[in-house]
């Protein structure tokens, strides 16, 4: 009987012991918050799954301030105009701006592109072959636009034929801190599309492997770099990388001036197509480009 009673008591001890464990639930908010500010936006995200006080903790605006570009109100300004400037930071949770600008969103009568790494929080900027100075492009002997969707600006330039062959470009932007990348999204062969199925025409292509294109880039702040390379691997976009920049204050604008050239005019080149310029931080070359990368 004694027996019993002391297996009852202990059972009933053993059941309050285990109620008066902290769980993750009871953890505040607040508490749960820094903890989560450490982490990347695709974990804590995770995390918010785990319970209220996650969900709850995860919307806190200090955490998402923190992975957003420390100059993101000119980023808003420059890419969605002063006006929303006001209501996208007075009204939007830093969350909910956080989400908006990892969205590719289009400016400069959508000519370029700007969206945020959703991982990393990191810049991107997409230049369409739009605007860019393009020599003989109004001349529809050498040039022509093409429709496609292989395009994220669904356009792009294709050159059939010419002897003195250049791309000129300049952007103007306050960049946060770090290194960047440009690149030169090009491809040899005229895409198309025949019975549903893509195919790719290379009657204009030649002239590419006589002599390299040479890239050129420089910066306001005097930063200087030339490359040059031939073009290959026809029928596939390749993003040719022209060199890296170095953003060391974002209060201030910097301006970049790039080009891609093959001038000599002792043959001529053709069946290319220029489809954009691309900035991206250097760190993410490699995961972002794969094997349609090339270093010149």
């Amino acid at each position: 009987m004694g027996a019993n009673v002391s297996g009852i008591t202990a059972d009933s001890n053993g059941d309050e012991l285990s109620s008066l464990r902290p769980r993750l639930s009871d953890m505040p908010e607040s508490c749960v918050a820094l903890v989560l500010m450490h982490l990347d936006p695709p974990e804590i995200c995770k995390l918010a799954r785990l319970n209220r006080a996650f969900r709850g903790a995860s919307s806190a605006d200090f955490i998402w301030e923190s992975k957003l570009p420390s100059n993101y109100q000119f980023i808003v300004d420059k890419v969605f105009g002063s006006s929303s400037k006001t209501n996208m930071v007075e009204y939007l949770s830093k969350k909910h701006l956080y989400a908006r600008l990892c969205s590719p969103s289009p400016f400069d009568g959508g000519n370029k592109e700007m969206w945020l790494d959703k991982n990393t929080g990191g810049l991107y900027v997409s230049i369409s072959s739009k605007a860019l100075a393009i020599t003989g492009i109004d001349d529809r002997r050498y040039w022509t636009h093409i429709s496609t969707e292989e395009s994220r600006f669904q356009s792009v330039a294709y050159l059939q034929q010419i002897w003195w062959f250049e791309v000129d470009g300049e952007f103007e932007f306050q960049f946060p801190v770090g290194t960047y990348s440009l690149f030169f999204r090009l491809q040899l062969g005229k895409p198309s599309k025949r019975l549903g199925r893509r195919v790719c025409k290379f009657e204009h292509v030649h002239g590419w492997d006589i002599k390299p294109v040479r890239f050129q880039l420089t910066t306001s702040d005097g930063q200087h770099a030339v490359s040059q390379c031939f073009l290959e691997n026809p029928g596939h976009w390749v993003h040719y990388r022209v060199a890296d920049f170095v953003v060391e204050d974002p209060s201030e604008s910097t301006k970049i001036k790039f080009s891609l050239t093959q001038i000599d005019c002792t043959h001529t080149k053709g069946g290319l197509c220029v489809d954009s310029v691309l900035i991206c931080p250097s760190s993410f070359e490699k995961s972002l480009l794969g094997h349609s990368r090339k270093r010149c």
